[in-house]
């Protein structure tokens, strides 16, 4: 599940950098330590030059995330940089010895200190869980179509050895364009996955989302009800392969892919069981509302600035829900903005300035018919039509689909419908991923080593196999 409302270190990109050349030259590695509401995180910063120009990118190595900026400048020992659609700013000087930039990150009326140190090399991350070549299964690339919206999909098609024909699942990632291994905070959640799950028999399908990889990036204006069309194209695909069992085809779908696996299951009479993993059982909207208390609660916010964030995020979703034009629903969203700064005392704006930004910088996100769809849809009407045997699994340090909310729904829109094949389990301890985790804020998953709690892995395995072992 993307994070609607965070703060904007979520983010990374390329730097286009026009500068002359200092005495120490900038050009190399660069790590600095950012705190940001209790929470800290490494950002890593690496310069290179061409001629008298220079090319930088700065990672946050804990989210695995992007800072788009879009104006940088060295003139000299002094270093700054933009990213004015989050209005930020840092300005840096570069010390005598060349191995150090201390400088002030400002977001609105806030700052920070930043200071970044040469380095060698970027800190490599260790991601124990992650499988090692060569595998003792068959990995297979794959494509085929989605004849409805006539865009190639690609992906990896994992294979026990033995003799088939196999149960499968095809994986669903969440939201946002994802790659076929669900990677985020350089941990690969989807390999992992897929890796257990086919050395225990299973035959395993992940693929590039829409845009990313292999697969064709297709309309602009998809939502999720387009994504699940990618599903079912997955599942005919799956029905012709002859290592496949055609009667034991699953889906495991992660936060929006939780939303989506229903979807697709009940409309199609070719899947045979569905996995949930943090799956949606509240509206779209008041996801947002609850992920965006939650975090901001976690980090220490203030409770003034909490309560105003929502306010303005039910603004906002109002527009986007009464609006269907791009231009008209970024003046209105605008026109909500200044109308509620004015309604602010001088501290709570000061105290409201990122949310602000951040808010701003998710203009493109609120004028896309994928954020419409998303905030108004129901799952429970979809979940009462879910007739095959289902499992529903949350952590709950989860911050972004909270475990007991959501899995509450679940189970009462399924039991709704009839299904009485329906196993719910929330797991202490655990966050969005599925990770053991101390606060289950995001800027945790990068810092944490595990990919998936074990116990998750052999939960759904157990379960599957239960189903689809004759």
């Amino acid at each position: 599940m993307r994070v609607i409302l965070s703060a904007f270190l979520l983010f990374v990109s390329t730097l286009a950098v026009a500068a002359q050349v200092p005495a120490h030259d900038v050009e190399g590695n660069w790590l600095a330590t950012l705190e940001v509401g209790g929470a800290k995180y490494k950002l890593a910063m690496k310069i290179e030059k061409s001629e008298s120009s220079y090319t930088a990118k700065l990672d946050n190595l804990d989210l695995g995330a992007k800072l788009p900026i879009d104006s940088t400048a060295v003139n000299g020992n002094k270093l700054s940089f933009s990213a004015a659609k989050f209005g930020v700013s840092y300005e840096g000087t570069l010390n005598a010895a060349g191995d150090e930039i201390t400088g002030t990150l400002k977001q609105g009326a806030n700052a920070a200190p930043l200071v970044f140190k040469r380095i060698a090399d970027v800190p490599k991350v260790n991601r124990p869980q992650e499988p090692k070549k060569p595998y003792p299964y068959d990995e297979v690339e794959v494509s085929y179509r989605n004849p409805n919206d006539n865009i190639k999909i690609a992906g990896t098609l994992t294979l026990p050895r033995g003799s088939g024909p196999y149960p499968v699942v095809l994986l669903i990632t969440g939201s946002g364009p994802q790659d076929r291994d669900e990677t985020i905070a350089e941990h690969r959640p989807f390999l992992v996955l897929a890796d257990h799950l086919t050395r225990n028999g299973i035959a395993v399908l992940r693929v590039d989302d829409r845009g990313v990889g292999g697969t064709d990036i297709g309309s602009l204006s998809a939502t999720s009800e387009n994504l699940a069309g990618d599903v079912l194209a997955g599942v005919s695909f799956l029905k012709q392969r002859k290592e496949i069992d055609p009667k034991r085809i699953g889906l495991i779908g992660h936060s929006e892919g939780g939303m989506i696996a229903p979807m697709v299951a009940a409309r199609s009479n070719d899947v045979s069981f569905i996995v949930l993993l943090a799956g949606l059982g509240q509206r779209g909207e008041d996801v947002i509302y609850s992920q965006t208390e939650l975090i901001m609660k976690t980090q220490g916010t203030h409770v003034d600035t909490i309560r105003h964030t929502i306010a303005l995020l039910k603004s906002i979703n109002s527009v986007v829900k009464s609006e269907t034009d791009q231009t008209r629903i970024e003046q209105k969203i605008n026109e909500e903005i200044a109308a509620y700064d004015r309604t602010l005392g001088d501290l709570q704006k000061l105290l409201f300035a990122p949310a602000v930004g951040v808010v701003k910088a998710s203009m493109p996100i609120y004028k896309t018919a994928w954020y419409r769809y998303f905030i108004t849809f129901d799952p429970l009407p979809v979940l009462k039509n879910v007739k095959v045997p289902v499992l529903a699994l949350n952590g709950e340090l989860d911050l972004q689909v909270p475990a007991k909310e959501n899995l509450d729904l679940i189970g009462a829109g399924l039991q709704a419908g009839g299904n009485n094949d329906v196993t719910l389990k929330s797991f202490p301890k655990l966050n969005h991923l599925f990770q053991s985790s101390q606060t289950g804020l995001p800027s945790e998953y990068g810092k944490i080593e595990e990919t998936i709690s074990p116990e998750v892995l052999k939960t759904v395995s157990d379960w599957i196999l239960r189903r689809t072992v004759h």
